[in-house]
């Protein structure tokens, strides 16, 4: 009796725990309803592509050679993505999906653009910022953040107050430089790699306070010419002739405009003596497209007497000016036979003065040809020995909105999806019952005083176009959001997170170790 009912407590302690295992969860993943190979979806497997390919790139931590740094004065992360939506279309394709040449490069990060003393910045401090890895106040160009702007301190405290920039280290080191950019040679950006001022306006001396110059003070396109270290920049492609020129000279497109200089110098004179009897000095497309890597150098060309024309006006004939594209093409063809490597700034200027007009089409066709331009250089470089970095300055108060079904003309009217979710040809009306563009701006001059206007399909994809915006300003302004940047090449790898802007400079630093091979702490 004894036996039977220990065996009876026993089975039932193994009904028990038969029963708890049954009831509690197990751990085994449970299959998936639905298939987890989506045969024959290009979303699945262009995303399972996409992984592979992240999955082989390697870091390359050789030294770099040569170092292209390119920046779409700027080029947000809005503005990239319109302009590839824009550049997409014009190949006849919806646009979405395309990618600029820069958005194929292995590396990203985001840029931190204020300046010190600016929440939203300018082309002046955000470009010191990448040229010197220090930054600095709003309108100071390549000088420490203890620079008072507008004020000359004297040549031998404004010593002190300037760290080398990546071209002056470059050419220090017997690096071949260029500068390649839209606009004037003597603009922020470009500036901020040779010249070292408290005020990005001080182009040329007519512009400084007399104070300025007696103290002691230059002016930046004197500034170029020259340029202390090495033989100077071997080739610069720009716009700006009317500060190289005395106010008495006429500029050579002969159309009334003159020099402003008020010391009397001819400073593309100057440059011609400085350089010897190789350096070529040419301002239209058919000089420019003569010259010679193999029987010309150095090379300045200025082709405007201001900035040059923007993208959507240019004039390709003989005597217009060449696009940016190929202004990159025509100066590595300078720099890549050097032995020493090159460094070289490439900027797309008029990105930005399009979108300060409030005027996207003609902002999204310079970002169209920044991209062209990015290609070249990716063409023409070795990965293997060239870090590229692609980024912007700064961004500006331009917004995509709306809900347009995918492939809606980017600069075009937001039209309705339908409920079976295709495209529909009914406009979508704002609350005042008319239509609206999917791209705006937050403030600058296309704001509109009372009762909106009707708009139409013509008039917003003319190329004179302002986009509507909420405040009115005389000029669109900055934004102050991050910025992109794509890196391909030694040490591009180092393009990661979040950063300050400050950090490309040590980017291009740490791959070509130009500080310690300039002699520089």
């Amino acid at each position: 009796m004894h036996d039977r009912r220990t065996l009876l407590i026993a089975l039932a302690g193994l009904l028990g725990i038969l029963l708890l295992v049954y009831l509690i969860p197990s751990n085994e993943p449970s299959p998936v309803k639905g298939a987890y190979q989506v045969s024959g979806d290009p979303w699945f497997t262009g995303g399972k592509a996409a992984i592979e390919r992240r999955e082989a790139q390697q870091p390359i931590t050789k030294r770099a050679k040569n170092v292209i740094v390119f920046i779409g004065d700027g080029m947000g992360v809005s503005t990239v993505t319109a302009g590839r939506i824009y550049a997409g279309q014009k190949k006849g394709l919806q646009g979405e999906d395309y990618d600029l040449a820069f958005d194929t490069l292995p590396y990203t990060a985001l840029v931190k653009t204020y300046n010190t003393n600016a929440q939203t910045p300018d082309s002046a401090g955000t470009a010191s910022a990448i040229m010197t890895g220090v930054k600095t106040k709003i309108g100071v160009l390549s000088l420490s953040d203890e620079a008072t702007p507008g004020h000359c301190p004297g040549p031998e405290q404004l010593q002190q107050l300037s760290p080398a920039t990546l071209l002056e280290l470059a050419e220090s080191v017997g690096m071949a430089t260029g500068i390649v950019t839209t606009t004037r040679l003597t603009h922020a950006t470009p500036a901020s790699t040779y010249a070292h001022s408290p005020s990005r306006n001080w182009e040329d001396d007519s512009v400084m306070p007399p104070e300025a110059l007696e103290a002691g003070c230059t002016d930046i396109a004197s500034q170029f010419v020259d340029f202390p270290y090495g033989d100077g920049v071997d080739v610069a492609f720009g716009g700006g002739r009317r500060h190289f020129l005395p106010e008495d000279q006429v500029d050579p497109e002969s159309d009334g405009a003159y020099g402003r200089r008020v010391d009397g110098r001819d400073l593309i004179e100057d440059w011609r003596r400085r350089h010897g009897p190789g350096a070529r000095f040419v301002w239209n497309t058919e000089q420019f497209r003569s010259l010679s890597p193999e029987t010309d150098g150095p090379v300045l060309g200025l082709f405007e007497p201001s900035h040059m024309r923007y993208e959507a006006d240019r004039d390709d004939d003989q005597a217009g000016e060449p696009p940016l594209s190929e202004m990159v093409d025509k100066a590595l063809g300078f720099l890549e036979g050097h032995g020493d490597g090159y460094f070289l700034l490439v900027e797309g200027g008029r990105i930005d003065h399009a979108h300060h007009a409030g005027n996207a089409a003609r902002a999204l066709e310079e970002t169209r040809e920044f991209s062209k331009a990015v290609q070249v250089a990716l063409d023409r470089t070795k990965v293997e020995d060239t870090l590229i970095l692609v980024t912007a300055d700064h961004s500006h108060t331009f917004v995509m909105g709306g809900y347009p079904p995918r492939g809606n003309p980017i600069l075009g009217l937001v039209h309705k999806v339908n409920p079976d979710g295709t495209p529909s040809d009914e406009l979508q009306p704002a609350e005042d019952g008319k239509p609206y563009t999917t791209l705006g701006y937050l403030n600058g001059p296309g704001a509109i005083d009372g009762e909106r206007p009707t708009l139409t399909d013509e008039t917003v994809l003319a190329v004179d176009y302002r986009q509507q915006a909420a405040v009115r300003a005389r000029s669109e302004t900055h934004g102050g959001e991050d910025v992109p940047l794509y890196a391909r090449g030694p040490w591009a790898h180092l393009a990661t997170g979040t950063m300050e802007q400050n950090v490309l400079f040590h980017i291009v630093d740490r791959a070509t170790g130009l500080g310690d091979r300039a002699g520089r702490d």
